[in-house]
């Protein structure tokens, strides 16, 4: 009895400390604990309220889709997942045959609208189950790869990774967990967004590492491994936009009746001289934005001054020039009210502060909001686009300016920059796994890891597949037979595909008909584009059925 007891407080403390590290509240409708009374029958057993639904500590509960089990493990959840994708796979295993069946590309929309839409869900809350847990997911996604692509069973995983573009399930789970993340930072109304985790469970995390971590400390501990830990993300503005009442900035465009790839610059030079005659009693500020690959600054030239800072390098070029703006509004607001007119060659960015809906950039409001307490206290301010590159003194100086600026503004981000430099981030770590496989066959084909065009024949496709991989139905059946390694009767060594295509003497003849040479190397014959003659040559040496 007193085991039970035992083992039922266990279960109970458990699922309290879970929802403290997960961010779920949690409330017991039982105090006490639970008892065998004299006729050896429990009491009532303990219930736990989640978001209003009672549930039994004993057993497995679903929420929201999920499972959770008294242990807290996610197992039944990624046991009950994995049966439900089994299922689901069929549909690729009916389209995928690899002389009748749809091509790639279809098969992968089908993969990933039918079985990874369903991996995707809920991952952020199961991904902090164990690796021997989340391991089980692994053997849905490869066979649905190799389905896709047509690869032979025994093809490694980082090749198929790369021939179909889609990256391992580890992969994905960062990238939602941090785009989610991210996405609790910006919401000031969200419940978590001040969380601050209790110094108990510092302790406990830092005394036992076995520990499964909070989603917080996961997402966290992504960050610093790809050096985003120093961001700011900028908290979503409030929107009192009234869909009756246009909003938006109105801008000059001098220009927008030349075509700048068929007008020469001195043409723009007078344009700009004239232009200047009609404003000239507004006082000229002049932006610009730069985008490298290290860094990202902006500039603002004024009458005496010039003004440049560096940005997170998050940033995208849209926000370093939308910053630029917003940052001259704000030295504006230092002087005496009087006209003032804003020159910047980002048309795109002018565009958005013309037209501002919920989606807009985040500073536009800002940009919004200060113009109009600018114009309340008496100054009158334009906005203007000019061309880039033609010989206007103002935007030359403001785009050296930007590229050599040094001083650091700050380190705020909006949330899409932020997203889309994680997926740099995590893209540039995959290539970097890739370069390091040294002994990969497809690494000396496809050195990148990039999108390559597929054929429209699925049994041509299937083929260029399984020679690119180097895994074929000849060269690596014996792996699965348990047999020898095919040999080379003349050359004495192991059949492969880069032996029979490019370096089997038996040929050379006919490599001399199909290729005009003798001597070809693979990356000639399976590039991004296939040698036309490739598959007529694997007919005549008799290759193309066993493939």
């Amino acid at each position: 009895m007193a085991f039970i007891e035992r083992q039922l407080q266990i279960a109970v403390n458990k699922l309290t400390q879970w929802s403290i590290l997960n961010g779920f509240t949690f409330s017991t409708s039982k105090t006490s604990c639970v008892h065998f009374c004299r006729k050896r029958r429990l009491h009532p057993e303990p219930e736990i309220k989640l978001y209003g639904q009672v549930i039994n500590v004993l057993s497995e509960v679903k929420f929201l889709g999920i499972i959770f089990d008294k242990k807290l493990t996610f197992l039944p959840h990624v046991l009950q997942l994995r049966k439900k994708l089994d299922r689901a796979l069929n549909i690729l295993k009916v389209l995928s045959n690899t002389s009748w069946g749809a091509s790639r590309l279809s098969l992968l929309r089908v993969y990933r609208a039918a079985i990874l839409s369903k991996i995707d869900y809920g991952c952020t809350i199961y991904g902090s189950a164990r690796q021997s847990v989340l391991q089980k997911l692994n053997t849905i996604h490869h066979s649905a790869l190799r389905l896709c692509s047509g690869a032979f069973r025994t093809s490694p995983v980082e090749s198929l990774y790369v021939e179909c573009h889609e990256p391992s399930l580890e992969h994905r789970r960062q990238m939602l967990t941090l785009h989610y993340f991210s996405k609790i930072l910006t919401n000031p109304n969200h419940p978590y967004f001040n969380y601050k985790q209790s110094r108990f469970l510092q302790r406990l995390q830092e005394a036992r590492p076995t520990v499964v971590p909070s989603f917080f400390n996961r997402a966290a501990g992504f960050l610093h491994d790809l050096n985003l830990d120093t961001a700011q993300l900028l908290p979503n503005p409030v929107i009192l936009l009234t869909p009756w009442i246009p909003h938006g900035l109105k801008f000059l465009n001098p220009f927008e009746n030349y075509d700048k790839t068929n007008t020469a610059s001195d043409i723009y030079l007078q344009l700009f001289a004239h232009h200047r005659e009609l404003y000239h009693h507004f006082i000229p500020v002049f932006t610009d934005g730069s985008k490298t690959t290290t860094q990202t600054s902006f500039a603002c030239v004024f009458i005496n001054s010039t003004l440049s800072f560096q940005l997170h390098p998050s940033c995208s070029i849209f926000t370093a020039e939308i910053r630029a703006i917003l940052h001259s509004l704000s030295e504006i607001s230092n002087y005496p009210a009087d006209n003032y007119i804003i020159y910047s060659d980002s048309l795109s960015v002018l565009q958005a502060l013309s037209s501002l809906h919920r989606h807009s950039h985040p500073l536009a409001f800002s940009i919004l909001d200060l113009h109009d307490r600018l114009v309340c206290k008496g100054f009158s301010i334009l906005l203007c686009w000019v061309p880039s590159h033609v010989g206007i003194s103002g935007n030359e100086i403001a785009d050296i300016a930007a590229k050599h600026a040094s001083a650091v503004l700050d380190n705020s981000t909006p949330l899409q920059d932020f997203k889309r430099y994680i997926n740099l981030a995590l893209h540039s770590r995959w290539e970097n796994h890739w370069n390091s496989q040294s002994m990969n066959k497809l690494r000396s084909i496809k050195p990148v890891v990039e999108t390559w065009p597929t054929l429209t024949n699925r049994k041509a496709d299937t083929i260029i597949t399984r020679l690119r991989v180097g895994h074929t139905r000849y060269t690596h059946r014996h792996l699965l037979m348990g047999e020898q390694a095919p040999m080379c009767t003349q050359c004495n060594c192991i059949m492969s595909v880069l032996h029979i295509l490019s370096e089997c003497p038996n040929f050379n003849s006919l490599r001399l008909r199909y290729f005009q040479t003798s001597s070809i190397s693979l990356t000639d014959l399976l590039g991004k584009t296939p040698h036309v003659h490739l598959l007529p040559f694997l007919k005549s040496i008799g290759f193309y059925p066993l493939i």
